[in-house]
């Protein structure tokens, strides 16, 4: 059975057209789908039996809720399951400027960064365009509003998960689907080069959010093992890159964890090292077993960083009593589904 979610509209058509169908009825398909029907027999303007054998070879169901957590300040965290019994978590971030939908790309991820909650389920799967597309309209279900800004910081590394991302940016950007503004897009990375520059090659003037984490490469391979593969300077070379090509600022995300990469002498550093682009900085959020705990000095480190030049931001803390990282719901239900007692509930979320 195939999910009309992972088709584009043209796809939808030759779809159509194989049923021996006009092909104007892919249209009104897609109308009924964005409208929010999960019922082929909710289609009235189509042919009872189209509706019929629709039934038969096709499925528009979304990703099924399986817990929602909604913080006072409007944060709304859900647990999806998808056809598949593969889960995965997007957020709902509540900002003065607009709101915005944290999406994940992957089903676990592949990229083992040692102070993330991600990684501790393992990798299951890339998800398809229709299944990111599912979170976004399941997140605008669940709040009651169309969300016009997206960010695919979630679960998994988007730039592992290039075709189906890109899919995915090309529909919820046509004027024929979703029609969001690219430039109210960002798509983070922990950094890998080649596709951080096929990226700014693809047409699609998205922001580039590199989760950079550290300065020097004994820090950062010590947090993120993706760095004995593509260092520190490689990885800001190929930002500095995506910058040239697209003219769209570079945002480097860094993580505050005490006595790791919280010193003013990584602050020095970083600011040698980057020759552009914003730092956003990140209050660390405790996961279960891992040993790590919040930088104590990010006002000196962003004084330092603001001294030294560099556009500088604090993330404002979001979803004050839900489990806040990527990952931690999806944990949280695993352990309870195996009888394991839950551990303390963080009280802020940094997504």
């Amino acid at each position: 059975m195939i999910s009309l979610w992972d088709l584009t509209l043209d796809e939808l058509k030759s779809f159509v057209k194989g049923q021996s169908w006009p092909e104007y009825r892919a249209k009104q398909i897609r109308e009924w789908m964005y409208a929010g029907s999960e019922d082929f027999s909710a289609m009235s303007n189509l042919p009872r039996t189209m509706r019929e054998e629709l039934e038969e070879i096709a499925a528009i169901s979304l990703p099924k809720a399986l817990k929602t957590q909604t913080a006072t300040d409007g944060t709304m965290k859900i647990l999806w399951e998808l056809a598949d019994g593969s889960t995965v978590e997007s957020v709902l971030m509540r900002y003065k400027y607009g709101d915005s939908a944290c999406l994940s790309t992957q089903a676990g991820c592949r990229m083992n960064c040692t102070f993330c909650a991600s990684a501790s389920g393992g990798f299951t799967r890339d998800l398809t365009m229709g299944e990111m597309m599912g979170q976004l309209l399941g997140l605008e279900r669940a709040a009651g509003f169309k969300i016009r800004r997206i960010v695919l910081m979630g679960m998994g590394e988007p730039l592992n998960n290039f075709d189906n991302v890109i899919r995915f940016l090309r529909e919820v950007t046509a004027k024929e689907g979703l029609n969001i503004s690219a430039r109210h897009i960002s798509v983070s990375t922990c950094g890998i080069p080649s596709k951080m520059l096929e990226l700014a090659k693809s047409g699609l003037p998205v922001t580039l959010s590199v989760s950079l984490h550290a300065p020097d490469d004994e820090t950062r391979s010590r947090l993120m093992p993706i760095n004995k593969k593509y260092s520190v300077d490689n990885v800001i070379r190929a930002a500095e890159e995506y910058f040239k090509i697209t003219s769209r600022r570079v945002s480097y995300e860094y993580i505050m964890i005490d006595g790791v990469n919280d010193s003013i002498a990584h602050a020095e550093m970083l600011a040698k090292k980057l020759r552009g682009g914003h730092v956003n900085l990140i209050e660390y959020n405790p996961v279960k077993g891992k040993d790590f705990k919040s930088g104590k000095n990010i006002k000196k480190f962003e004084e330092e960083l603001v001294r030294r030049g560099l556009s500088v931001t604090k993330r404002r803390k979001l979803g004050s009593g839900i489990e806040a990282a990527c990952g931690q719901l999806k944990q949280l239900t695993v352990d309870s589904r195996n009888g394991v007692s839950p551990p303390a509930r963080n009280l802020t979320s940094s997504i």
